[in-house]
């Protein structure tokens, strides 16, 4: 969904305006859309399919997508390398402490982050183009800043880093939790909400949110943008933001829509982008691979939308933005 971009529009904004505080909305507006701007005519932000490597900058990111059998491809990826945001972040801070200097800053994404996904869903139930009272999208974000990330999650798409073991392999550590109706804080909250939780006859193993009566509107996620049918009955658009400083055994990290994690372990998403020989093409192969899985899983059951993202971490000290719905 186009409102995907509000995200990044609404956090550049939140940071610009803490560069000067004086400047009111429009100025902190203003400078989003200049931010925006600049990159898209440098080639930084990328929207579709292909890989982002930023003169003076070592990192890289390879981006691909792939329309299931469900019609219109609903999946969107969006890459975004941005210089300016480490200066409007740090701007007043002096604390020698890094430990305070990372919770400082984490603090600053958080509130932010709370702060934007509230005003997304709020304005997307007034735009009237877009029928979301019974749709509507998740969001998964990561943000890195030299060698510390900020991760957001709203929905079932998820994150996993690659890092080395003590012996030289490479694993996978989850970085986010895929948010469905049966974790029992989510089902929990829900259930107060006069919701309902349960697995259709036909679908065992996919529990869903329903309404108190009636059959509808059969959610597989607990947090989401619209779908506004049920968000008195539980359903909310809060994002879990999480940090994390990047170490020397941290590789690269993935972030995919359900469409992979369906069908692909997070084991195998490491081991598939590692072994890729050409970086460009770690994300384009991890979602044939997914595309090739479900043929083989899930026979009879209409291909999801598969989207990914690689992002490979090296020590230049950039903001990196990237996200997936």
């Amino acid at each position: 969904m186009g409102h995907l971009s509000s995200l990044f529009n609404g956090l550049a904004k939140s940071f610009s305006m803490k560069k000067g505080r004086g400047s009111g909305r429009c100025g902190g507006r203003e400078a989003a859309e200049a931010m925006a701007k600049e990159a898209k005519k440098n080639d930084l932000i990328l929207r579709t399919s292909g890989t982002v490597n930023a003169d003076g900058s070592n990192n890289f990111a390879s981006v691909f997508s792939k329309k299931g059998q469900k019609g219109v491809n609903q999946d969107c990826c969006i890459v975004w390398e941005e210089t300016l945001a480490q200066t409007s972040l740090d701007q007043d801070i002096d604390i020698e402490d890094e430990k305070k200097k990372h919770h400082h800053r984490f603090n600053i994404w958080k509130h932010s982050y709370l702060k934007t996904c509230a005003a997304i869903d709020q304005e997307l139930e007034k735009y009237r183009k877009i029928d979301s009272f019974y749709s509507g999208t998740t969001a998964l974000s990561i943000v890195r800043q030299g060698e510390f990330i900020v991760i957001a999650n709203v929905g079932d798409s998820r994150a996993v880093l690659a890092t080395k073991s003590d012996d030289g392999s490479l694993v996978p550590v989850q970085l986010t939790i895929d948010f469905k109706p049966n974790l029992p804080q989510e089902e929990e909250r829900i259930i107060q909400c006069q919701g309902r939780v349960f697995c259709l006859h036909d679908e065992p193993g996919v529990p869903r949110v329903w309404l108190p009566d009636g059959e509808s509107p059969g959610l597989a996620m607990s947090r989401a943008f619209g779908d506004y049918c049920i968000k008195e009955y539980g359903l909310i658009s809060v994002p879990e933001v999480t940090h994390r400083s990047i170490g020397s055994k941290d590789q690269f990290v993935v972030l995919a829509t359900d469409g992979v994690w369906d069908v692909i372990s997070n084991q195998e998403a490491v081991d598939i982008v590692s072994s890729t020989p050409n970086k460009a093409k770690s994300a384009k192969r991890l979602v044939e691979c997914a595309a090739h899985a479900w043929k083989r899983k899930r026979r009879g059951i209409a291909i999801d939308d598969i989207s990914a993202i690689c992002l490979f971490f090296h020590s230049e000290q950039v903001s990196h933005v990237t996200t997936l719905k």
